[in-house]
């Protein structure tokens, strides 16, 4: 047996173009290039601006999280014919010595985050936070159902490792070390929000401005629906509590911190929880009460609580939450019992734990907490671009693979069972012909899923 790399013009990514057809029905990169300014002179450009978000972002989708990846990857025929290279060969190169490599090196790209953090001859591709910010939520409201009548917004942060002296380096007590601490925004399996925060504030730090953005972001696209914040106890703050009461149709339900004030009020409901689970030698018992509660100097109002009195292995362990949605539900809803103490906890609330795994994704299989960047503004936009890579595997998901195998897949694996085929690349000077490997498993479905991307309508303009 013997190996070498002497294949030619192979490409182990034969799904790649299935992130080109999802590219173009959002206008994703291209409504992302008008977030950057391009100072270079154009007589001397090979890689046009969209070409090197869609490398950028095409590469983190099918796991080439490092920049140094592309230093062998920018050989591949296949990802720059993805990247919509009419030259997928790179033989028609501006320098001779470049020619045979059709994509951009990661010294370029390195240069394109860079570029709001150096001002030299070399960084000409700034971008605008707020707008690629603005381009993050308009490409995720865009994927939402336009006649939804329910949007529950999950919030949460998570701790990201810094790697050395980073711009915003702080010790974080709860993560035992130094880390970012970013807030995202998702509804259902969908990233709406992504913003890189460093860890010497509270988690509740800035959700106020973002939920504005995101909520009226949401109104115009889905004008009747009823809004619902949800999430943990970091979020429970009067600042975040008092503007979701001012809004209409806006609706919230958070964890509540313990204290001894609600431990009291849930001690009958605790002691009937332990004599119960004396009694039946169940390994967990829960039982529910709902009372109304305001604290002595943070709150401005009393509100809904509920409260979980629950024994687990002979030890107690309370929970609350509190909320502004009723408890005989809205007028019109035909489920009435839905918001009662026992469903709003066991089946709303703890719902949410679908968000932690669209965060173990971005985590897991885009590696988005590679924030390995000097500057706070590169890494922001290394945890956007990983957002937007992400956004992309939502969609060939859920336009391509309902009601299949893959219907309810991470993105890794759809990654792996979709994207990585084996792929033999003949450029003409008419056509480029992929032959996938014929001991790919999947044929049936990869046939399938290209049919329906087919169907897509590149986005307007």
């Amino acid at each position: 047996m013997v190996a070498d790399f002497s294949g030619g013009t192979l490409s182990s990514d034969g799904g790649s173009p299935f992130l080109r057809q999802i590219d173009a029905s959002l206008g994703l990169t291209r409504t992302l290039a008008g977030c950057f300014g391009d100072q270079r002179d154009q007589r001397f450009v090979d890689h046009a601006l969209p070409a090197l978000l869609r490398q950028r972002i095409f590469g983190l989708a099918l796991g080439y999280e490092d920049l140094n990846d592309h230093e062998q990857l920018r050989r591949d025929p296949l990802l720059a014919t993805a990247c919509d290279k009419l030259d997928p060969l790179g033989r028609d190169r501006f320098n001779p010595q470049d020619r045979g490599i059709p994509l951009a090196g990661p010294s370029t790209l390195n240069r394109l985050e860079l570029s709001n953090n150096k001002a030299t001859r070399c960084h000409k591709l700034p971008h605008d936070p707020i707008k690629v910010e603005a381009c993050l939520l308009e490409m995720g409201v865009r994927c939402l159902r336009q006649h939804a009548k329910e949007v529950v917004i999950d919030l949460d942060s998570m701790g990201h490792l810094v790697h050395g002296l980073q711009e915003g380096r702080f010790y974080n007590g709860y993560y035992s070390d130094y880390c970012y601490l970013p807030l995202y925004l998702v509804v259902g399996e969908v990233v709406l929000w992504a913003q890189l925060r460093t860890s010497d504030k509270s988690g509740a730090d800035g959700v106020v401005p973002a939920l504005e953005k995101v909520v009226a972001a949401i109104r115009r696209r889905c004008k009747k629906a009823r809004i619902i914040v949800r999430g943990d106890s970091d979020f429970c703050v009067e600042v975040i509590l008092a503007w979701c009461e001012t809004q209409p149709e806006l609706y919230y339900c958070l964890g509540m911190g313990k204290n001894s004030v609600l431990i009291g009020k849930l001690e009958l409901a605790q002691a009937n929880a332990r004599m119960r689970y004396c009694l039946c030698g169940a390994p967990m018992v829960r039982e529910f009460a709902e009372f109304e509660y305001q604290t002595q100097k943070s709150w401005s109002r009393l509100r809904r609580m509920v409260g979980k009195a629950e024994v687990t292995n002979g030890s107690d362990n309370p929970r609350f939450i509190v909320t502004n949605l009723p408890a005989k539900a809205f007028p019109g809803d035909q489920d009435r019992e839905r918001f009662t103490a026992a469903r709003l906890y066991e089946e709303f609330y703890c719902a949410r734990g679908e968000m932690e795994n669209v965060l173990k994704q971005q985590v897991l299989d885009l590696e988005a907490d590679k924030l390995s960047t000097h500057f706070l503004a590169s890494n922001q936009l290394r945890l956007w671009l990983a957002s937007f890579a992400y956004l992309l595997l939502e969609r060939l998901r859920t336009l391509g693979c309902h009601g299949t195998e893959l219907a309810r897949a991470t993105a890794g694996s759809i990654r792996l069972k979709l994207l990585k085929v084996a792929a033999r690349v003949t450029v003409s000077v008419r056509r480029v012909y992929i032959q996938l490997s014929s001991a790919y498993p999947r044929q049936d479905l990869f046939q399938l899923c290209h049919a329906r991307l087919m169907r897509l309508a590149p986005a307007d303009g």
